[in-house]
C-alpha cells in the first residue's frame, strides 16, 4: 500500500518532462522507482502540503536511453538505461569495469532490470553503489533543467543532488580500465555496509567510499599517504588508520574503528585487481 496520493504523468519528450517538473512544487522524477516507491509506501518520501504532488515517468524518453562511445574513447550512458543493461555491456566492462561491476552488485536481478543509471546516482538518503564507482572513475553528470543544460563533477554531485525540476539525463565517463569495485553487502537489503571504488591511472591513485561513511566520498588523504608508496594490505591498512575519527559513521550494530578496516581491506582488494589490469 502506498501511503502518499499523487498524480501520474509520462511526458512523450524531455521539454515536456521538465515543464511538468516545473509546473508543481515538489514534482517527484520516477525513473525505475526501486527507491522512490519503497519511500512513498513507507511515507518516507514526501510531497509539500500544498499544491499538486506529481510523479513524472521520465524511464521511456528516448533521449535518456542507450551508451555510445565518445570522441575520447569514454563512453556517454543514457540516465534511463538499466542497471542490468549497465552490467552487461561489453564497452562498460572493458572501459569502466567499476560501473559494471557496481551495476552488478546493486539489489537482486529485478531490482537490476527496472532500477536505473539516473535512479540508482540520484537516490538521496540512502548509500546506493554506483555513486561511489562514479566518484572513482572522474564521472560527469549531465543535468538538464529550468536554467538549461550542464554537466557536474560526480563528487559535486554526491554533494547536492539533483536540482529541483531538474532531471539526470546521462553521465559521461574517461576510459579509466584500471578500476575495481568491492562492497560489503548488508544481507537483507543489499544495500552497502561498505562499499569502495579505486582507480589507477597516468594521474594518480584515486580511492571512493559509501556506505561506511555519512555519503559517497573520495579519500584524498587515504590517496596521498598512499602516493609513491606500496599498495600492499599492510600499506593500505596503515593509510585508513590516519583518516579522521569521525570519518566513518556506526551504525546497524557495526563501529567506526570496524568500518574502517573494513573499507581498507576492500579498498587493498580493489587495488590488487587494478593493478593486475595495469600489468596486462
Amino acid at each position: 500500500m502506498i501511503l502518499t496520493e499523487f498524480d501520474y504523468a509520462r511526458p512523450a519528450t524531455l521539454p515536456e518532462a521538465l515543464a511538468l517538473l516545473g509546473s508543481a512544487e515538489g514534482a517527484r522524477v520516477l525513473a525505475g522507482g526501486q527507491s522512490l516507491l519503497a519511500d512513498l509506501r513507507t511515507g518516507d518520501a514526501v510531497f509539500p502540503d500544498r499544491g499538486p504532488r506529481l510523479l513524472v515517468d521520465v524511464r521511456r524518453l528516448a533521449e535518456l536511453r542507450g551508451i555510445r562511445r565518445t570522441d575520447g574513447g569514454g563512453l556517454r550512458i543514457g540516465a534511463a538505461t538499466t542497471l542490468a543493461e549497465l552490467a552487461a555491456d561489453r564497452r562498460v566492462r572493458e572501459t569502466a569495469p567499476a560501473l559494471a561491476a557496481a551495476a552488478r552488485a546493486n539489489g537482486d536481478p529485478q531490482v537490476r532490470n527496472l532500477g536505473t543509471v539516473g535512479g540508482n546516482l540520484a537516490a538521496g538518503g540512502r548509500a546506493t553503489d554506483l555513486p561511489v564507482a562514479a566518484l572513482a572513475t572522474d564521472a560527469r553528470v549531465l543535468l538538464a533543467g529550468p536554467g538549461g543544460r550542464r554537466s557536474v563533477p560526480a563528487e559535486e554531485f554526491a554533494l547536492s543532488g539533483p536540482p529541483a525540476g531538474s532531471v539526470v539525463t546521462a553521465i559521461t565517463v574517461p576510459a579509466a580500465p584500471a578500476t575495481a569495485f568491492e562492497k560489503t553487502a548488508d544481507r537483507a537489503t543489499r544495500y552497502p555496509v561498505c562499499a569502495v571504488a579505486v582507480r589507477l591511472g597516468p594521474d594518480g591513485l584515486r580511492v571512493a567510499v559509501t556506505g561506511a561513511t555519512a555519503r559517497p566520498v573520495r579519500l584524498r588523504g587515504v590517496e596521498d599517504r598512499l602516493r609513491g608508496g606500496g599498495l600492499d594490505t599492510g600499506a593500505v591498512l596503515a593509510a585508513f588508520r590516519e583518516e579522521p575519527p569521525d570519518r566513518f559513521v556506526p551504525g546497524r550494530g557495526v563501529s567506526a574503528e570496524y568500518l574502517g578496516h573494513l573499507a581498507g581491506v576492500l579498498t587493498a582488494r580493489a587495488l590488487a585487481s587494478a593493478g593486475a589490469v595495469l600489468r596486462g
